[in-house]
């Protein structure tokens, strides 16, 4: 059964997008896992919220 949440339309779910240099996208779906990653990469790329 949906929500109703008071009339308003539902925002749609927010990823988090790991850039890397070497044109590898990767989404994670909290900042943690996506700062993980970047961390396991070198440091490297760049975190951009998307929404799916």
């Amino acid at each position: 059964m949906a929500c109703n949440c008071g009339g308003a339309s539902p925002q749609p779910p927010v990823l988090y997008q790991l850039n890397l240099p070497d044109g590898t996208i990767r989404q994670y779906v909290t900042y943690q896992e996506a700062l993980a990653a970047q961390e396991r990469a070198g440091g490297i790329g760049t975190i951009t919220v998307t929404t799916r």
